[in-house]
């Protein structure tokens, strides 16, 4: 029964700055892990970043030292910040809750980063 929602993508210039947001709703305490995927045009998706209940994170090798993971419980949002984007940071960025039960489980709609030069 969680339902994500993401903002915050857009087109943005390299080099610049980036945060994609994803708000959660119905049964959110229900959620162990909450991640960010990406996927662009051709590939497979792939996982970006996660971040657990205890505040563990994890990054993919390919944006370590570039991102931020970060959740705020109290408010259901779940937040990437994207330094330096490069050209291959260009995707759709998809925000993903799991959990023990079921309705933990959920993808967001996606919203779209694209990085110019």
């Amino acid at each position: 029964q969680v339902q994500l929602v993401e903002s915050g993508g857009g087109l943005v210039q390299a080099g610049a700055s980036l945060r994609v947001s994803c708000t959660a709703s119905g049964g959110t305490g229900c959620i162990s892990v909450m991640a960010w995927y990406r996927q662009a045009p051709g590939k497979e998706r792939e996982l970006v970043a996660s971040i657990a209940t205890g505040g563990i994170t994890n990054y993919a090798d390919s944006v370590k030292g570039r991102v931020t993971i970060s959740r705020d419980r109290a408010k259901n949002t779940l937040s990437l910040q994207i330094d330096n984007v490069k050209a291959e940071d260009t995707a759709v960025y998809y925000c993903f809750s799991n959990g023990p039960l079921v309705a933990c489980r959920s993808w967001g709609q996606g919203t779209q980063v694209t990085v110019s030069s």
